[in-house]
Parts: C-alpha cells; structure tokens; sequence
C-alpha cells in the first residue's frame, strides 16, 4: 500500500506541484525576418559565384596550365547547370521541404567549393563548378518561395526589396571580393601562402559562410512544403533539361566559340524540345498528376507578362555589366579591383533604390514605369558621355550615368520580383520560384549573348587601351540596352498593377505561416 500523508501520495504531490509551477516555454517561433535573413545569404553565395570567379579566371590559368576551353568551361558550366537545374530544385522542395532542400543545396554547395578550392587540374575544377551549379539550383528558388510563405503578404514588397538589393550587390560585390583576394599585393601574397595559389581563396571564402549559414538555417528557419505535394514528375524534368541544354548552351558557350554550326543547330532543336515538354506537362495535367510545370500557370496573364518582363530585364542588366567591364579592363587599362571600385556608385544606387522601392509598393506598376525610364535615361546619358568624351573618357566620368542605371534597375527588379509571384499561391510558389529564377538565367544569357556579337562587332581588330574605338563599342552596345528598356516601359501596361489589388490569404488558406519544423 501507497504510504499517505495530509498533503497527500507522492504521486498527488507531484501532480501539484507540476500544475503549481509554470511550464518552461517552448522554444519562440523564429521571426520571419530572421529565416528571410538567414536564407538570403544562399541568394547571395549562389548570385556571387557567378561572378567571383571572372576575377580569378586569369590566374586559374596560369596556374593550372589551362587551355582556353577549360577557361571558358569554368567559367560557364556553373551557369550552365545551374540554370538547367532551377525548376526541378524548386519542385523538389515543394515536395520534401523547402527548408530540407535549402540546407541540403547549401551542405552540398559548400562542399562542391571545397572541391573547387582543392582542384589539383582544370578538369576537377570544372567538375567542381558543374556540382556547385547544381547545388546553387537546390538552394536558390526556395528563396522565393520561403517569401512567399513566410512574409506576410502587406510586408511581402520589402522581403523582395531586401532580395533583388542582395542579388544586385551579389554581382558587385562579386567582382570587388574577387580582386581584393586577387589583384591586392597583400591579400594576394597572403592568399597564396595559405592556400597555396591565390585564386583558391575565391572558393574557400564560401566554407566558412555556408558551415555557419547552416547552423543558423537548421535553428532559425521553418519547414513548409506544398500542400498535396506529390512525387516528382520524372518525364517533365528530363525532357525540360534537354530543353534547356538545348538553349542555354550555345548562348552561354557561342561567342566564346565564335558561333559555329552547332551552336545555331542546338537553338533551333531548342523550339521543338519546349513543345515536347508543353505536351508531356498537358497530359500529366489531364491525367490527374502533378507537372513540373503547370500549364496553367503560364497562361495566367500576370505571370505570363510577369516573367516576360524578367527575362528583358535581366537580359538589360548582365549585358550593360559585361561590356562595361570588358571597356574599363581592356580599354581603359584598368585591374579587375579598379573596375570593380568603378561598379561603387552604381552599388550603391541600386540598393538604395530596391529599399525605397519595398517602400513605395501601395504605387504599384508607376514604380516599375518610373525604374524603366530612369534606367532609359542612364543609358542615354552613357552613350552621350562616351561619344563626347573621345580619347578624354575616364571611367569615374561614367558615375553618373551608373547611378542612374542602378537607381532604375533597383526600382524596376524589386517590384517586378514580387508582382511575378504576388498573385500565386502556395501550392504553385514552389513551381513558379523555379520558373521566375529559370528566366533570370535565360534572360541574362540571351542578353550577354546578344550585346556580345555587337560589342565585339564594333571591335573589331583593335588593340587594348584604344580609348577611342572601345567607346565606340561601347555606345554601339548600349543602344541595345536602351531598346530593352523601350521594350519593358511597352510590355509594363499588360502587367496588371498590383496598387489595384492586393493579395490576401483568407482564414485558413495555405498562404497561413507555416509550423517550425527541425
């Protein structure tokens, strides 16, 4: 028998004092605005290795002895299957988890750097960089996705305002990062005494940033996934990465090789390819499945236009960065850390002008309007100072043209970002994420490829440091750029305003936060 006393068993005094005592508080909820944080430094690795390793491209070589196919492999196979991959990684998060396929993108892309780091030859680096753009693939669209279940919908502008700042500082910071570690004597000697080679550095910088970029995400980011999510659709993603490789490749590869007939071949197969897909994508559609891309989607006329809009803008944006690197270096003479210094005030515009435009949201589409024509006039101010200033031209004479075109970048990429996924919900976030990073690439790849052949058509045979002909080049090229931006304030009125309605997530809607997961 149970001994009693007046206070009662054991076993009642317990449950006393268990009642009487507070429980220990469950660990908070993470803030939104810290997961966003947390995950936006992925945005900012997989954005910044595209551009880092343009720096350090000149002393690969030297070093490993490599020939300038496996230059150019180094530099493109992390774009090329990094953009291939996108759809299928933001699908794959639909389904597993969006936060498992973030930490799983960011292990594997810390350790593809470790690989890039150690490479003892051009074909483990190249290699190397081909797993770190499939990785990048894994990480970088549920970025977009987490906004977009995560954020609250009235604060969903300044999420993107804070995304299209990090992806806008991502490619100049790129590019400074690259010739500090590279071009500067003491970093340089410092560099190559630890890891033996200076351009290695440019690789190890990622390890540190991802290891504690995971232990953050694994205690401050939550789970969500789509709701129903099923299996994979297998069809879809291979005939969509033949797709893809079909186009993305020779726009990538093309110029370098001076566009031989493979190249036209490859973009024509492109064309039937995507028509295969939309075929596969109606039927398992009709037959009840789940696509790797609806088809409905694309027909919705925001997205449509949306992601139209996309693919302009970033054509503009990756196309006026190569030439106006290509003239500071080679026909000004300048280092890769000077040009990257030159990028400074055009940094800076940029990221000031993706805050205010998060902040001036309830405008809606005049803030796109508004970023188009002052990116516009940016551009025309450029061709007017270039063609004025003759043997004269400097490259901090170009400031001001610079801030203006990242004021207007800044002003049209960050509301463009949101009024793309604004009106899709969380069962097809995951989905249109894929989409939307897919046309970044694409739309930067069309664009290098296209204001290349101008570019370098205006060139000609002419030496470096002729300020004169580079120029020439350069105000040849940025007509393009100009027409882009013509071509955006035209598509903009088809973009339905998003000052006119808003998003809002009813009562138990998917849209609803989602519950932390480990």
């Amino acid at each position: 028998m149970t001994r009693t006393t007046p206070s009662g068993t054991p076993e009642q005094r317990a449950a006393r004092r268990h009642t009487a005592m507070p429980h220990p508080p469950a660990r908070p909820a993470a803030s939104p605005w810290q997961a966003l944080a947390i995950v936006l430094v992925g945005a900012f690795m997989a954005v910044l290795d595209t551009f880092i390793v343009l720096v350090a491209a000149p002393a690969i070589q030297a070093d490993l002895h490599a020939s300038a196919a496996d230059i150019q492999l180094i530099l493109a196979g992390y774009q090329l299957t990094y953009a291939i991959a996108l759809i299928t990684g933001a699908r794959l998060g639909d389904r597993y988890g969006r936060r498992r396929l973030f930490l799983i993108g960011m292990a594997l892309f810390t350790l593809a750097s470790v690989g890039c780091a150690v490479s003892p030859d051009p074909g483990s680096l190249i290699a190397a960089r081909l797993a770190q753009g499939l990785t990048a693939a894994a990480m970088f669209p549920q970025v977009f996705a987490m906004i977009q279940v995560l954020i609250p919908a009235a604060q969903r502008p300044k999420a993107f305002g804070a995304l299209g700042a990090v992806i806008g500082m991502a490619t100049i910071v790129g590019q400074l990062l690259g010739g500090v570690l590279i071009s500067t004597g003491f970093t340089s000697a410092l560099s190559a005494g630890l890891f033996g080679s200076s351009w290695r550095s440019v690789f190890w910088v990622n390890v540190p940033i991802g290891l504690a970029t995971l232990l953050l995400a694994v205690l401050r980011v939550p789970e969500s996934r789509a709701p129903d999510a099923r299996r994979l659709d297998l069809p879809g993603a291979v005939v969509l990465t033949v797709a893809l490789f079909l186009l993305v490749v020779p726009l990538v590869e093309g110029r370098a090789y001076g566009w031989p007939a493979w190249t036209w071949l490859s973009l024509a197969g492109s064309a039937p390819a995507f028509a295969v897909f939309a075929l596969v994508e109606r039927r398992v559609a009709t037959a009840g499945g789940a696509p790797l891309v609806h088809p409905g989607l694309l027909r919705a006329r925001p997205f449509a236009v949306g992601t139209t809009l996309v693919v302009v803008a970033y054509a503009g944006i990756n196309s006026f960065f190569l030439i106006l690197s290509l003239t500071l270096q080679d026909g000004l003479g300048m280092d890769a850390l000077g040009a990257g210094l030159v990028y400074t005030p055009l940094a800076v515009a940029f990221l000031g002008a993706s805050i205010l435009a998060g902040r001036l949201a309830g405008f809606g589409r005049r803030v796109l309007q508004a970023g188009a024509l002052v990116g516009g006039l940016g551009y025309v101010a450029a061709i007017v100072l270039v063609s004025t200033a003759g043997t004269g031209l400097t490259a901090w004479a170009l400031a001001p043209p610079l801030v203006l075109v990242g004021a207007g970048n800044g002003l049209l990429v960050t509301p463009l970002l949101n009024a793309v996924l604004g009106n899709v919900g969380t069962e097809e976030v995951g989905m249109a994420s894929g989409v939307l990073s897919t046309c970044q690439q694409v739309g930067g790849a069309v664009g290098v490829a296209v204001v290349g052949v101008l570019y370098y058509h205006s060139l000609g045979d002419a030496a470096h440091n002729d300020t004169v002909v580079y120029g020439h080049a350069l105000t040849t090229a940025v007509v393009f750029n100009l027409a882009l931006a013509a071509a955006i304030s035209a598509l903009l009125p088809f973009l339905p305003d998003t000052a006119a309605a808003r998003p809002h997530a009813p009562a138990g809607h998917p849209n609803t936060p989602p519950t932390s997961g480990t």
